[in-house]
């Protein structure tokens, strides 16, 4: 059947199991929004448009998403309809609101928001089975089906009814396929259905798998599909479930990157929150956190306890332990760490070294520049080959404005130096050890700015 595709998401509950201020669909998986990972879901398969059922903390909700946030007036943005479900009558009623803003001559897909891990593949393949005289429904086995609607069917196999739990029998309860609720109807039949639907159930509402019934009466084939996987159709009730939907999304994350020709120390400590591309030969070790968008050349090492965020790490680069990076570009052959820390715009030209107890924040360090030791380097441009001795500190903030320094090539920083900026450091020079420099100071000269050492004779320190 050859019709345009619009995908329906159920987000309207609560979500009073997760104990939260906010909405379920707003609660995190591998750095993402529950709800972000059905709408790309639903993107991916070239939906036309996505109708967003939404009920409990609108607002909050539409804060989280302002990229794709309501327009005022027409509620809508390129491809998001977002529809209020004011009254929670079920999930019959909750499709019934999105139908008003969907015409009859199109393909509907049911999605539901608290269900994440959905694989385009499987959605594709329930969309395929909609045919004139067939409707497409995902249904799954498990171990324990406990709460979910039974699947059940006749002598011949074919699908003829969803019982709900609390409306089935010993022997329904007794079925181990249920309905996941993800299901492919024309827009048409869907509409006739949904005005049949009842509230003569246990729980007083409109249930969208009575339309399965409908369907069958009517000579209407019921065609499942199957996940490769239980966790695929899983939904998040509790924060209990969020965690265990976490640790198979990060095994399936880990496993993806190893099969690029990544070495992870130990895949069950390794987590992935975003979008990371890595070259051959990288090895990562333990309880590494990658965030958002990470690029990672070839033969890069990455030590134990670090984090990385939204950066991208040139070839042959070394991290060692305990570091953090983010929002920051670092060089080829690089060496960073242990203890060192890049904040948002750090730039690391090639073979640069930061070491123990660097911060590096808002600050271009030059080719074969090295800041070694206990040093904090701030609004500032290092040229190459700059040698920055321990505990130096480019002093760039007066309380209100932030100032720059610039440390020009070749120049060597003593330890213990104090660069107070706006200054610049001519090329070639070199600092001595101690001094605090609040002007320019020439090249391939030897500034040092220090107050006479004095001892005084005759003084006794203070006893008790």
């Amino acid at each position: 059947m050859s019709l345009s595709l619009t995908a329906v998401i159920l987000a309207a509950g609560q979500g009073k199991r997760m104990k939260s201020a906010y909405p379920k669909i707003l609660h995190r998986l591998g750095g993402r929004m529950l709800l972000e990972f059905v709408i790309d879901a639903a993107l991916m398969l070239d939906s036309q448009k996505i109708h967003v059922v939404y009920g409990h903390g609108g607002e909050q909700i539409m804060a989280a998403f302002p990229d794709r946030a309501q327009d005022s007036v027409s509620h809508t943005t390129s491809h998001i309809n977002w529809v209020p479900q004011t009254l929670q009558l079920g999930t019959g009623h909750a499709v019934e609101q999105a139908m008003a803003h969907i015409p009859d001559d199109v393909l509907v897909l049911v999605l539901y928001g608290d269900v994440p891990l959905i694989k385009p593949v499987m959605l594709t393949e329930v969309v395929s089975k909609v045919g004139e005289h067939s409707i497409g429904l995902v249904t799954v086995r498990l171990p324990d089906p406990s709460g979910y609607g039974r699947i059940v069917r006749d002598d011949q196999g074919c699908v003829f009814g969803i019982v709900e739990e609390k409306d089935a029998s010993d022997a329904e309860r007794g079925i181990t396929e249920v309905n996941t609720g993800i299901m492919a109807v024309p827009a048409s039949r869907l509409r006739g259905w949904l005005s049949l639907l009842t509230q003569d159930n246990a729980q007083g509402e409109f249930y969208l798998t009575d339309i399965i019934g409908f369907a069958v009466r009517e000579g209407i084939a019921v065609e499942t599909v199957m996940p490769e996987s239980i966790e695929e159709v899983l939904g998040v009730n509790d924060r209990i479930q969020l965690a265990e939907l976490e640790r198979y999304h990060q095994r399936e994350q880990v496993r993806a990157l190893m099969a690029t020709g990544v070495t992870v120390r130990d895949p069950a400590r390794l987590d992935i929150r975003g979008d990371v591309t890595a070259g051959q030969d990288v090895t990562i070790d333990v309880n590494v956190i990658l965030e958002g968008k990470v690029v990672i050349g070839d033969g890069v090492t990455i030590g134990p306890n670090t984090i990385i965020r939204d950066t991208e790490i040139g070839d042959g680069t070394q991290i060692q332990a305990n570091c953090v990076l983010e929002e920051a570009v670092v060089g080829k052959d690089c060496r960073i760490g242990p203890f060192a820390r890049l904040r948002p715009q750090a730039r690391l030209a090639d073979r640069a070294h930061i070491g123990n107890f660097v911060e590096i924040k808002k600050s271009h360090v030059g080719e074969g520049s090295k800041v070694n030791h206990l040093t904090y380097i701030g609004d500032a441009e290092i040229g190459r080959d700059v040698n920055v001795g321990a505990g130096t500190v480019t002093c760039n903030y007066d309380g209100v404005n932030k100032h720059r320094t610039e440390i020009r090539d070749a120049v060597f920083i003593g330890s213990g130096t104090m660069l107070v900026a706006p200054v610049t450091i001519g090329a070639g020079g070199t600092i001595g050890a101690g001094s605090t420099i609040t002007k320019d100071t020439p090249p391939d000269k030897l500034t040092v700015e220090r107050s006479r050492q004095v001892t005084m004779r005759g003084w006794r320190r203070s006893t008790r």
